[in-house]
């Protein structure tokens, strides 16, 4: 039966009138993730950015007789309470590896307790109001300012907010992604060339590739129970170090490395392929010198969207004990140690006022790096990237 003209117009109305809600609801769920995410980074500037200014006091020294014994007799009392203890116990190490010190006095800046420095960022503090008269007369006198915050970026781990740094974070995600790297790398690479280019089709190929797959998905949190059963319980290998912290995390990005070099194996076209065995080449040769060259580029990629993948996780390194309270940096791949992740989730746990902006400043500091390696791995593919 023929449909009239009316029909058919009724139809197409009714699908472009579909079409325009879908499309709106689209737009829609886009713009509200966009909002999300505008949300998130202005919480995370406006929490973060005060962490990169420290309050700083300037102090006159007496390196007296009582200041070898306890460091808050050298500063003037009514300043000394607002001097960050750190500083104070310094003063007695100081007078003893330099007895030249002894009897003289100087005038230096030095960092401030953390109320002080809540109470001038405008902060909720403890300060009592003798002491924000204090603060207020040493800011009239130019005695008391917000500085740039390198003490951030140069210490570790403190219990005291103003002395707490990200430097042994830092140096411990270095060393845990180098281990990382230095092993899921050649294997994944080395994995993902025997699967596609010299595996047999076979049953038991299709149930490893099947594995790799939902390896990929499984949660990060399984991997870490892995890492505490096989490397810790069972190997011996130190616990809270970057060397199980970089296996644990190499066992986490080998699916990801393997897949993404599948892939990259595969957009190599045939015929590159049957032209170097059109000249004797043999399987290897093909591979190493002509597939494999080609491919780099987007094995590059995948490999570097991997580690950004693991230097954001957290759950696995809890597990395998990489939430220690690092105030140095270590010195080997079997000491103690912390990355940014546990860092910034220790921090969240502090009852201090002062922690909250460490902790946005560290999210700040990792969300930086991330966009980092992902604009990197962005930018080679880019560049290097053919298209057959």
């Amino acid at each position: 039966m023929s449909q009239s003209f009316d029909d058919i117009s009724a139809q197409l109305r009714k699908r472009h009138r579909r079409s325009a809600r879908l499309k709106w609801i689209s737009m829609g769920a886009l713009g509200l993730a966009g909002l999300f995410l505008v949300l998130f980074f202005a919480d995370m500037l406006g929490k973060g950015l005060p962490a990169f200014q420290q309050a700083q006091i300037q102090v006159e020294i007496d390196y007296n007789e009582d200041a070898q014994r306890m460091g808050r007799a050298a500063l003037e009392p009514e300043v000394s309470r607002l001097v960050s203890r750190t500083f104070e116990r310094l003063i007695p190490g100081m007078i003893r590896d330099n007895p030249d010190l002894l009897g003289t006095s100087e005038t230096r800046w030095v960092l401030a307790d953390g109320e002080v420095d809540q109470y001038l960022k405008g902060h909720r503090h403890k300060l009592n109001d003798s002491q924000q008269a204090t603060v207020d007369e040493l800011v009239e006198q130019g005695r008391v300012e917000l500085k740039f915050n390198t003490t951030f970026f140069t210490t570790g781990d403190s219990k005291m907010p103003e002395a707490s740094g990200i430097l042994s974070a830092a140096v411990g995600t270095v060393m845990t992604m180098l281990v990382t790297l230095a092993i899921a790398f050649p294997i994944g690479v080395m994995t993902a060339i025997y699967l596609e280019e010299f595996a047999p089709d076979n049953r038991l190929t299709q149930i490893i590739e099947i594995n790799i797959n939902n390896l990929a998905a499984i949660p990060s949190i399984l991997f870490g129970l892995l890492g505490l059963a096989i490397f810790i319980n069972f190997f011996g290998v130190p616990r809270s170090s970057p060397l199980v912290g970089g296996m644990t995390l190499a066992l986490m990005t080998l699916p990801v490395i393997i897949i993404a070099t599948r892939t990259a194996l595969r957009s190599v076209p045939d015929s590159i392929r049957h032209a170097a065995f059109g000249v004797g080449c043999s399987r290897w040769q093909v591979v190493r010198d002509h597939v494999l060259p080609l491919a780099m580029p987007g094995i590059m990629t995948g490999s570097i969207i991997g580690l950004a993948q693991a230097m954001g996780e957290t759950a696995p390194l809890i597990i395998v004990g990489m939430v220690a309270f690092i105030p140095d940096v270590s010195a080997s791949f079997t000491e103690a140690a912390t990355v940014l992740p546990a860092q910034v989730f220790t921090w969240a746990g502090e009852p201090e006022k002062a922690f909250v902006e460490k902790t946005a400043g560290g999210i700040l500091v990792l969300l930086a790096i991330l966009i980092f390696l992902n604009a990197t791995a962005v930018i080679l593919r880019k560049k290097f990237e053919r298209r057959w």
